[in-house]
């Protein structure tokens, strides 16, 4: 008997051609979704300026039954630049934006997107009928949208956190007043909502303490995850001249600072001047300007490139053209999607780490090595445990199976899973009370 395939709506202000690792999540998921009987259609914003683009990542879903259904927004982005890449702001600017918006816009910047998406929503609903409504975040302002359309059109919601609302390392409560009305709404969200998915079990963990109303069973944990498709396994040839590349994927901000690789790497290069020409570092995506002066002032020209955006095809072929790969995370309430990337590329991993989640699960691949965050003579001795491993060729790398857990594909057959257990009752007989007005 064939399946009837249903309909759900996506809502997700971050979408291609917006690059970053932040939309990959999502794309991968509406990929893979008509394969588990599930057509999306896709509410996002019109094209804007962003920090990067990648329009190869559209590519993915052109033959494929998903509708992607754009529509204005309000947001700064939009008013201050209509088109193009926006430059990375330095540190201390970047700061300042996010203070001034965590002060005085709640939920976030994005809420100016909230009113012409559900315009556009409405719009949907009224001509043709949906079995489930998804709202990924961040931004919150996708959870506003998701709890009002639910209210209005009383179809099932299921919300997404691919990062925490109040626990979110680098969100700033300038006020017990703001994180008060921050933890209201998330109350008024999860109240509407029907079923809950997080990344990783410390943000369960962290929803269930702050919640105490919601059930362990209305949570789901459906990890990151990397796209196998993405990854050419064809044997590659080193050129002659064999240097032990290590690579790291993704922008640095906040904790995550690559000066303890790069002065660490400046150190074993001094101690060692065999190692001169053996050993580089390949920083892949934006890099801040102080951190490509550091570069210079330490004497790593030759030693420390870097590639500036690449689509992500380009990325996962310069991750499987390396040695090792290396991650930074200061903190365990995130779980960056690199890391899952990673595990794709199969690679051994140097991961400078904070203890927690992330680390226990780097370390169940068996192929990495874990040091403290900012100890610089602990990464020294990484890097000649590397080197020497890589000279004799006993890198190790991630098993097949372990790797596995993280398909993306068999990921979404989790999410349709999630999706299908709403339909299993009659919704409209025993639907939730709604959250109120937001």
């Amino acid at each position: 008997m064939i399946q009837r395939k249903r309909k759900v709506l996506y809502i997700a202000y971050y979408f291609p051609p917006m690059g970053l690792s932040g939309v990959q999540r999502t794309l991968k998921f509406v990929k893979y979704l008509p394969a588990h009987n599930w057509i999306p259609t896709v509410l996002t914003v019109m094209p804007a300026a962003y920090y990067a683009t990648d329009h190869s990542l559209l590519k993915e879903i052109e033959a494929s039954e998903v509708r992607v259904v754009r529509s204005n927004s309000l947001d700064a982005n939009r008013v201050l630049s209509k088109k193009g890449v926006m430059k990375m702001p330095p540190e201390g600017m970047r700061k300042f934006l996010q203070f001034v918006g965590d002060t005085f816009i709640i939920p976030d910047t994005k809420i100016g997107w909230k009113q012409p998406a559900l315009k556009a929503a409405r719009e949907l609903l009224k001509h043709e009928s949906f079995d489930a409504i998804f709202a990924t975040a961040p931004p919150q302002t996708d959870f506003l949208i998701g709890k009002q359309l639910k209210q209005e059109f009383k179809i099932p919601l299921v919300v997404e956190y691919r990062d925490a609302w109040l626990d979110y390392p680098f969100k700033y409560f300038p006020t017990p007043l703001h994180r008060y009305l921050h933890k209201r709404l998330e109350y008024k969200v999860l109240k509407a909502a029907d079923r809950i998915i997080v990344t990783h079990r410390r943000m369960k963990e962290n929803i269930l303490k702050v919640h105490r109303d919601l059930g362990f069973h209305d949570i789901s944990i459906i990890s990151q995850g990397y796209d196998e498709e993405d990854f050419d396994r064809r044997p590659t040839h080193h050129h002659k001249v064999k240097r032990m590349r290590i690579a790291h994927a993704g922008t640095f901000y906040g904790g995550r600072d690559p000066a303890v690789l790069i002065q660490a790497l400046h150190n074993v290069l001094k101690a060692d001047t065999h190692l001169r020409g053996r050993i580089e570092l390949i920083l892949i995506g934006n890099i801040r300007e102080p951190d490509q002066k550091l570069v210079q002032r330490l004497g790593l020209q030759n030693d420390v490139s870097f590639t500036g955006y690449v689509d992500h095809r380009e990325c996962t072929r310069l991750l499987q053209g390396s040695d090792v790969l290396w991650f930074i995370n200061d903190n365990d309430l995130s779980s960056p999607g690199k890391l899952y990337e990673y595990f794709g590329s199969r690679k051994p991993i140097l991961a400078s780490i904070v203890e927690g989640y992330t680390k226990q699960l780097i370390e169940e691949s068996k192929a990495a090595i874990c040091v403290s965050l900012t100890d610089v003579p602990s990464h020294e001795a990484a890097l000649r445990e590397l080197f020497a491993r890589s000279e004799k060729k006993t890198l190790p790398a991630i098993s097949q199976q372990f790797a596995d857990r993280f398909n993306r594909y068999a990921l979404t057959a989790e999410l349709a899973k999630v999706f299908e257990s709403l339909l299993d009752h009659d919704f409209h007989q025993v639907m939730k009370p709604d959250g109120g007005d937001a």
